[in-house]
C-alpha cells in the first residue's frame, strides 16, 4: 500500500465561529483507493500557507510510501530541513497527515484506531464545554452592549447552569483579562475582581453538579498567576490552565508548587520533547495536548504514557474542527490516565455539518464510534461550499503591551 494523492481544504467557519475562524483539513488517498482524513491545528501562518505546507510535507515524506510506517514518517518530518527539534508549524502539518494515515490504517484493518493502540479502556468519555453566548460571535470584543458570558457573572452563571441541565458536569471559562504578545504581566485588580466574581457566580449556580475549569492563555508572571489563584481558590476549580507563558515550564512549576488548584497546560506544546520538560519540572498535573499540533496520535500516545508514569492526567484540547475532535476521541479511549475531553457544544452546529455522521454525545459524555479508522467521514461537499478566503490567523494575541 502506498499514498498516491494529497488534497487540502481551508474551510471558513461561519458565525458564531465556535472552534476558530477556519479549519484546515487534508485527505490522503492510497493506491487501493482508501481515503484518510486529518486536520492541522496551526496558528502561526495564514491558513492557505499552512495548507501548502501540509502538501509540501506530504510530497516530501509521505507520497509513494506506506502509511503504516508512522515512526519512519515522524523521524523524517521531525528532522526536515536539518532541524530535529520541536517545530510547532511543522508538527501541525505532520499531525494532520499522521492522523490521516491512522484513518487509513484503521480502515484497512476494519477496526477503530483505538483497537490498534492498546484497545479500549473507556466506554464513554466525560466532556466539557466552554461557555458560549447564545447569539452572536464567540469573540468577547464583538458583544454589542459589552456584556457577555465572558465578563458578566450573571450571564455566565445562567449559561453554565443551562449546560449542566443539558448533561455537562464541567464547564470552562477564561475571564482573566487580555493576553498579549508581551506577556507575562501582573493581573490588573479589575481582572482579578471580574474573574473572582465570575467563578463565584458559577459555583453558586451549579453547586457541586459541575467542575469549573479556569482558562487563561499564559498571561501572567508566576507571582501574578498566584495572586489570581488565591482569589479563585475558595471556589475549587478543577484546573488553572496555562497560568504563565508556555516557553518556561520551570516558571510554571513555581505556580504549581504554591497553589492548591491543579495546573493544566499543553495546548501550545508539541512532541514528547516539550511535554517531557513539563513532566520533569512538575509544572502541571494535567496535560492538554491538541492532536492537531502535538505530533498526532502515536506521538501523543507516547506523551500520555510518560505522563502516566508520573500520575499526571490527560485532557485533550480541541479548539478547532471535528477531525481533530475525532482523533482526540480515538486516543482518549485508550488512556488509563484520561481525565476529560474538550467538546464543542455536543459537537453540534457547523461541526456536525462537516461530517457525514456527527460525533455522538449523550448526558455529558462522548460515545466513541465503532466505525473503522477515526470513526468519522469528512463531508467534502460542505468543505467545497465554504472556502475560507481571508488572511487572518486562527488565533491572535493583542499586539501592544497591556497598560494598567
Amino acid at each position: 500500500m502506498k499514498i498516491t494523492d494529497v488534497k487540502t481544504w481551508v474551510v471558513g467557519n461561519p458565525p458564531p465561529g465556535i472552534g476558530g475562524k477556519y479549519f484546515i483539513f487534508v485527505k490522503l488517498t492510497t493506491d487501493g483507493g482508501v481515503v484518510g482524513y486529518g486536520e492541522a491545528y496551526n496558528a502561526t501562518f495564514s491558513a492557505h500557507v499552512t495548507a501548502e505546507m501540509v502538501e509540501d510535507m506530504a510530497e516530501r515524506y509521505l507520497v509513494g510510501r506506506d502509511p503504516h510506517d508512522i515512526e519512519n514518517f515522524f523521524r523524517r518530518a521531525y528532522s526536515s530541513g536539518f532541524t530535529q527539534r520541536p517545530d510547532v508549524s511543522g508538527m501541525g502539518c505532520f499531525s494532520a497527515l499522521e492522523m490521516a494515515c491512522w484513518d487509513i490504517i484503521g480502515k484497512e484493518a476494519g477496526k477503530p484506531v483505538y483497537k490498534l493502540l492498546g484497545g479500549q479502556v473507556h466506554e464513554t468519555l466525560r466532556s466539557y464545554t466552554y461557555l458560549y453566548p447564545h447569539t452572536g460571535s464567540v469573540h468577547s470584543e464583538d458583544a454589542p452592549d459589552g456584556r457577555n458570558v465572558y465578563n458578566d457573572p450573571e450571564l455566565a452563571a445562567a449559561c453554565a447552569l443551562e449546560y449542566v441541565e443539558q448533561g455537562f458536569n464541567a464547564v470552562k471559562l477564561d475571564p482573566a483579562g487580555p493576553y498579549t504578545a508581551f506577556d507575562g504581566h501582573q493581573p490588573r485588580l479589575l481582572d482579578i475582581d471580574v474573574a473572582t466574581r465570575m467563578v463565584k457566580a458559577i459555583r453558586e449556580a451549579v453547586g457541586t453538579r459541575a467542575d469549573i475549569l479556569f482558562g487563561t492563555h499564559g498571561q501572567f508572571t508566576a507571582s501574578g498567576a498566584l495572586r489570581m489563584a488565591r482569589a479563585i481558590e475558595p471556589y475549587d476549580p478543577l484546573w488553572f490552565e496555562e497560568p504563565v507563558p508556555p516557553d518556561m515550564p520551570e516558571v510554571m512549576a513555581q505556580v504549581a508548587r504554591a497553589t492548591s488548584i491543579p495546573i493544566a497546560t499543553g495546548e501550545r506544546l508539541t512532541t514528547k520533547f516539550e511535554f517531557a520538560r513539563v513532566i520533569e519540572n512538575r509544572s502541571a498535573t494535567i496535560l492538554q495536548p491538541d492532536l492537531g499540533r502535538s505530533g498526532g496520535i502515536l506521538e501523543t500516545k507516547k506523551i500520555a504514557a510518560m505522563a502516566e508514569a508520573y500520575h499526571i492526567q490527560v485532557a485533550p484540547h480541541c479548539y478547532c474542527g471535528p477531525i481533530v475532535g475525532a482523533a482526540n476521541i480515538q486516543l482518549a479511549v485508550t488512556l488509563p490516565n484520561f481525565l476529560i475531553l474538550e467538546s464543542l457544544k455536543q459537537w453540534d452546529g457547523f461541526h456536525a455539518t462537516l461530517l457525514k455522521k456527527k460525533i455522538e454525545w449523550q448526558d455529558g459524555n462522548v460515545i466513541p464510534s465503532k466505525e473503522p479508522g477515526l470513526g468519522v467521514e469528512l463531508n467534502e461537499a460542505v468543505c467545497d461550499a465554504h472556502p475560507y478566503t481571508g488572511k487572518d490567523l486562527h488565533l491572535q494575541m493583542m499586539q501592544t503591551p497591556l497598560m494598567p
